[in-house]
């Protein structure tokens, strides 16, 4: 796939992260764009592909557009762009009174998506991404990825949508309409692969953190896992019950954190105690 020449005077900055930046046109509300950092060329073109395919399987995410390349070399996709949307991070951060509310309605999302079967032939197994990025992973030993591969394989197996990287900031909504973005590592499989990620956001992450992606202090996001944990696994279920089964999860999240940040994450790494010792 070619990627379409556009130039970056037309689109005005909004947001960054850890791949690359956000922006919005400057007069059509309805075009986003998001631009990789320099040197990421087949990463963009992988996830433009990706997010036509699970746009037209049904998930609710923004329709993609094209796979384009600025002037200065930086590749990235444009999106049709949800005029008027709000994440369910921001939402929070804005109307913390709010948080029990806002917490459901991101509880009903995942709840949706984690009973939505996929094409197998389409999408990759949650185990198979995590096998590999377990191998390419410098900062673990190889007896420690031993084990770490036993308890991979060992996950119950479904054919359930799996977002990747599920945290309230990747979720959004306009009045009654709500959205998942970000689905870069889209896959299958057991959803508990998925729900860690809004565990290690909220709680795990330091409050640093917490402050500068989802602009509320720790003690808030904490509140927004307890009431997203009481929606999603129901009320009747202790909550350290709950992060006693999710925990080992989180830390093997911390494989997509480290392939970003290419350094160990002992704050995530702690949660792998149980599968190492």
């Amino acid at each position: 796939m070619d990627a379409i020449k556009i130039s970056l005077d037309d689109y005005v900055l909004s947001g960054g992260g850890a791949n690359g930046e956000s922006y919005d046109h400057r007069t059509d509300p309805t075009v986003m764009l998001k631009l990789y950092h320099p040197g990421k060329i087949r990463q963009p073109l992988d996830e433009m592909i990706l997010a036509r395919k699970v746009f037209e399987a049904g998930i609710p995410t923004p329709e993609p557009g094209e796979y384009v390349v600025t002037e200065d070399g930086r590749y990235g996709i444009r999106f049709h762009r949800i005029v008027g949307k709000k994440s369910y991070a921001r939402a929070v951060s804005q109307e913390p009174g709010r948080v029990q509310e806002y917490a459901a309605e991101f509880a009903d999302m995942c709840l949706k998506l984690h009973a939505t079967h996929v094409d197998t032939k389409i999408f990759e197994n949650v185990k198979d991404r995590y096998l590999r990025l377990l191998e390419e992973n410098p900062f673990f030993t190889v007896q420690e990825k031993d084990k770490l591969v036993r308890f991979i394989s060992d996950a119950p197996d479904t054919d359930m949508a799996v977002h990747g990287d599920l945290q309230f900031g990747n979720a959004i909504f306009v009045g009654d309409k709500r959205y998942f973005i970000d689905l870069g590592d889209f896959s299958y499989g057991y959803n508990r692969f998925d729900v860690c990620m809004v565990y290690l956001c909220c709680v795990l992450s330091e409050e640093a953190f917490i402050l500068d992606a989802f602009h509320m202090p720790k003690a808030l996001s904490t509140r927004f896992w307890e009431c997203f944990a009481a929606s999603y696994f129901g009320a009747d279920r202790p909550l350290k019950d709950i992060e006693e089964e999710v925990g080992p999860y989180a830390g093997i999240k911390t494989l997509i954190v480290e392939r970003d940040t290419k350094r160990p994450m002992p704050e995530f790494r702690e949660k792998l105690i149980p599968i190492l010792k």
